[in-house]
């Protein structure tokens, strides 16, 4: 079985204290959290920039991927390590045209299979797929919900690491994990509460499940 990682996707608010927040839950997941993905939203991209530059700083410093949301433009312009796509963000083979071959390029896939197997295709290097509990950061409204082995039938099949995301805490990552998911992708799970102690309760979860 692989070991299942974090991946941390950040708050829309990542001004005030948040660097400070982000470098404790890096600092206390070492090994544990390899990607940190900068999820702003209605803001423009000088300002993103400006709010970018902090954290990716600090990732850097951990030696965790810096990954862009969205916009392929804005991982560009701060030579991030990737982009994540969602389904209307444009095609993986677009986006490695623009960042060139280094770039770590993820793409959401929600329940489906066969967009799963399309980005593979098109050159994605990983997949996401989810919400696969309710959640505030995912506003997926009536969207299908993924069965928790999902991971397991693309694992079985496919070499491209999948992310499982939407709701995830330390309470129910379990069958995730077993189902063989390369990456947790976590947000209000980690930065709701105390970010070191629930970096702390998911590896503990995660070992738990191995």
């Amino acid at each position: 079985m692989t070991d299942t990682q974090l991946y941390l996707i950040s708050p829309l608010d990542v001004g005030g204290d948040f660097p400070l927040r982000l470098e404790r839950a890096l600092a206390a997941g070492k090994g544990l959290v390899t990607a940190f993905q900068f999820r702003v939203k209605g803001i423009d991209q000088h300002e993103a920039a400006r709010l970018a530059e902090p954290l990716q700083a600090i990732c850097a410093a951990h030696d965790v991927a810096f990954i862009v949301n969205d916009s392929v433009a804005l991982a560009k312009r701060l030579k991030a390590d990737g982009v994540h796509l969602g389904q209307g963000d444009g095609s993986p083979k677009d986006a490695r045209a623009e960042l060139g071959r280094d770039a770590q390029i993820g793409v959401t896939c929600h329940a489906s299979r066969h967009l799963a197997m399309e980005a593979g295709e098109a050159g994605a290097d990983y997949v996401a797929f989810g919400a696969f509990f309710p959640s505030s950061t995912k506003d997926k409204g009536d969207a299908e919900r993924p069965a928790p082995e999902l991971p397991d039938w693309w694992t079985n099949l496919f070499e491209i690491p999948c992310v499982a995301i939407g709701g995830i805490t330390p309470e129910n990552c379990k069958p995730l994990v077993e189902a063989g998911a390369d990456f947790l992708a976590v947000s209000g799970g980690v930065w709701n509460g105390d970010e070191v102690a629930a970096i702390a309760a998911f590896a503990e979860a995660i070992a738990a499940a191995r």
